[in-house]
C-alpha cells in the first residue's frame, strides 16, 4: 500500500468512527477522505516558497507557481470601477415637493 492510499484509508476510517460506525456509507467516506487528502496536499504545495533561484542555486520548479496570465490585469473589467473611483454619494432621485408624501 502506498502512502496516498494509506492516508485515504486512515481518513475514511476516522470519518466512519466520527459518524458512529454506520453501514452503507463506505463510498461517501472514501470520497470525503480523498477530498481531505487532496486539500492537505494542495495546502502543502501552496505554502512552498516561490521557486525562484538566485545565482548558484538550482530551480526546484522550472515553471512559475501561477501563470502570469492569471494575474495580469486582475480586476480590470471593462465598465467596472473600484469603489474609490465612484461617486462620493449615491445619486439622488427626483426630489418631492414639500408637504407631499
Amino acid at each position: 500500500m502506498d502512502d496516498l492510499e494509506r492516508r485515504i484509508r486512515e481518513h475514511a476510517h476516522r470519518i466512519w468512527l466520527e459518524e458512529g460506525c454506520p453501514s452503507g456509507r463506505e463510498e461517501a467516506h472514501w470520497d470525503m477522505a480523498r477530498e481531505l487528502v487532496a486539500i492537505e496536499d494542495g495546502q502543502r504545495d501552496a505554502t512552498r516558497p516561490n521557486p525562484v533561484a538566485t545565482e548558484g542555486e538550482e530551480v526546484i520548479h522550472p515553471e512559475p507557481v501561477e501563470p502570469v496570465e492569471a494575474v495580469e490585469g486582475l480586476g480590470d473589467l471593462p465598465g467596472r470601477t473600484d469603489q474609490s473611483e465612484g461617486r462620493d454619494y449615491p445619486k439622488r432621485k427626483g426630489r418631492r415637493p414639500a408637504g407631499r408624501s
